[in-house]
C-alpha cells in the first residue's frame, strides 16, 4: 500500500487504498472548520477519479455550511485566481498535480488565492487528525453555486500581463505545438494561445484524465510534443502537468529545453524591463541566478515547495520567481505557479529575441541538471543528511531545506521529497556528464552512509 502523502502541498494519494472517502472527507471537514463555514471554491483536474472525490468535498463543504462556488476542471492557478474574484474565505483544488493516474489529492488554500502555509497547513492537519469537524444542521447547510467563467477570467489576467503585447505576439502569428497530457490543461492552453494569434497544433487535449503518458512534463516525457512540432513546422512547443502549474518548453527542432530554462525565459523578460527582486526554491539552477545577478538584481532562495517561494516573494516584493519544474510565478498576477503565464511570457521574449528558441536558449546561461531519486525504504533521512554534511563541513553548504552543497561550477541538493517517499538527488553542472557524475556519486555515498 502506498502511504499518504500530507505536506505543504496538500495531501495526496491512491485512490482506493490510501485516498479513501474516509480521509477525503476527514480532511475537508477540517478545512471548513478552520474557514469558519465561509465561502469555498472548488477546483479540480481531469483525473479519472475526479468526480467522486468532488463530489465528497462538495457534499462535505455544503454539511459544514459552506457555500460551495464550483468552477469544474480547471488548472489549480485558476483556482488561486477564483479565491480573489469571488472574495472567498478559502480554496480546494482536487488535484495530485504531477503524480501517475491512480492518485489524486487535495490542495488547500487560503483567502489570499495562497497554498496554506506551513503554519496554517499543520493547524488544518491537526484538526482533521483530532476528527475536528462542524456539521450543521438542516436549516444551516450551505449552497453550491456554480461558474464555469473561471478560464476566461484567467485567459483575460494573462493577456493583460505589463510585461506582454498581445497586438504584437499576435502579428507574429507563431505556430505552437501543445501537449497538455489529457489534462485540466486542454480546457486553456490551446485557447489562450489562440487568443494571442497562434497556430495551434494540440495533441492529449481531450480532459479526460487518461494520461496519454507520463503526465510530469520531463524531457524523457515530451516525445509526443518533439514529433508534433517537427511535423507541423511549429516555432515552439509547450507541455504542462495535469494541474497546469508547470510548464516545459520545446525547441524548433523538437528538443526539449529542460524545465529551468521555462523560468529562466520568463526572469530575463522581466529583468530586462524592469528591476526588481527574485525568489527562487534551494533546487532552481543557476541559469536564473546569473541572470538576474546580470541586471543587479536582487536574488534568494527559500525552501522548497510553492508557498514556500511564494511567502518569501512577498517577504522581498518579488517581481517573478519560481520554482525550476518550470514554475513561474508572477505576482501581478498572483503569487502562485502559473502555466498559461509562462506560455505568455515566452511568447513575448521569443518575440522580442527574434529568431529561433534554441537560439534563445543558447542565449542563456549553460547548465545540466540531472534529478535522481532513492525510495526512502528502512532509511532515516535526517540522519543520513545530518552524516552528509558533517563530511562536507568545509564546503559551502545549506541546510535551510535537506542539505545544499555549493562546488566551484556546480552543486548538489538532496532533500526528503514533499510529495512522494522519496530521497531527491539534484545535481546541476556545465555540463550533463558533470551533473550526472555529481549525482550518482552522492548516490552512492546515500547508500554506503546508510549502510
Amino acid at each position: 500500500m502506498s502511504r499518504l502523502m500530507v505536506s505543504i502541498s496538500g495531501l495526496r494519494g491512491e485512490v482506493g487504498s490510501t485516498l479513501t472517502p474516509q480521509v477525503i472527507q476527514k480532511y475537508t471537514a477540517a478545512f471548513a472548520k478552520y474557514v469558519q463555514g465561509g465561502k469555498v471554491v472548488l477546483g479540480r483536474d481531469s483525473r479519472v477519479s475526479g468526480p467522486f472525490v468532488n463530489d465528497l468535498v462538495k457534499g462535505t463543504l455544503v454539511a459544514s455550511g459552506c457555500e460551495v462556488i464550483e468552477i469544474g476542471i480547471v488548472p489549480t492557478p485558476t483556482v488561486q485566481l477564483e479565491i480573489e474574484h469571488h472574495q472567498a474565505a478559502g480554496g480546494i483544488a482536487i488535484t495530485a498535480s504531477h503524480n501517475p493516474i491512480q492518485w489524486n489529492g487535495l490542495k488547500f488554500m487560503g483567502s489570499d488565492g495562497r497554498f496554506l502555509n506551513p503554519e496554517q497547513a499543520g493547524k488544518v492537519y491537526a484538526m482533521a487528525d483530532a476528527g475536528e469537524q462542524a456539521y450543521k444542521e438542516w436549516s444551516e447547510l450551505g449552497a453550491v453555486t456554480i461558474d464555469f467563467g473561471a478560464i476566461d477570467r484567467h485567459i483575460e489576467k494573462v493577456k493583460n500581463i505589463s510585461f506582454v503585447d498581445v497586438e504584437a505576439i499576435r502579428k507574429r502569428k507563431f505556430k505552437v505545438a501543445v501537449d497538455t497530457v489529457n489534462g485540466a490543461g486542454g480546457a486553456i492552453i490551446p485557447k489562450l494561445l489562440k487568443e494571442l494569434g497562434c497556430e495551434v497544433f494540440a495533441i492529449n487535449q481531450e480532459t479526460s484524465g487518461r494520461f496519454a503518458h507520463t503526465p510530469e512534463p520531463l524531457p524523457e516525457n515530451l516525445a509526443q510534443l518533439g514529433d508534433a512540432v517537427k511535423a507541423n513546422n511549429a516555432d515552439l512547443g509547450f507541455a504542462v502537468d495535469p494541474d497546469v502549474d508547470r510548464c516545459a518548453i520545446v525547441d524548433e527542432t523538437g528538443r526539449p529545453l529542460g524545465e529551468e530554462y521555462t523560468l529562466a525565459i520568463a526572469t530575463k523578460l522581466v529583468f530586462s524591463k524592469e528591476m526588481g527582486r527574485m525568489a527562487v526554491n534551494m533546487s532552481t539552477s543557476r541559469a536564473s541566478e546569473d541572470i538576474a545577478k546580470y541586471y543587479n538584481c536582487m536574488f534568494v532562495r527559500s525552501k522548497v515547495g510553492e508557498i514556500n517561494v511564494a511567502e518569501k516573494m512577498k517577504e522581498i516584493d518579488a517581481l517573478i520567481g519560481g520554482e525550476g519544474n518550470g514554475g513561474v510565478i508572477l505576482p501581478e498576477v498572483h503569487l502562485g505557479r502559473d502555466a498559461p503565464v509562462a506560455v505568455a511570457l515566452t511568447l513575448q521574449m521569443l518575440l522580442e529575441q527574434g529568431g529561433t528558441i534554441s537560439a534563445l536558449k543558447a542565449s542563456l546561461p549553460q547548465y545540466e541538471m540531472v534529478k535522481l531519486k532513492v525510495n526512502i525504504g528502512n532509511m532515516q533521512p535526517d540522519k543520513l543528511l545530518a552524516a552528509m554534511a558533517e563530511t562536507y563541513k568545509d564546503q559551502p553548504i545549506d541546510t535551510l531545506d535537506g542539505l545544499k552543497i555549493d562546488f566551484n561550477n556546480s552543486w548538489v541538493h538532496l532533500r526528503k521529497s514533499n510529495t512522494e517517499p522519496i530521497i531527491r538527488v539534484i545535481a546541476e553542472g556545465p555540463t550533463e556528464a558533470e551533473a550526472r557524475s555529481l549525482a550518482e556519486r552522492f548516490m552512492d555515498e546515500l547508500t554506503r552512509v546508510n549502510g
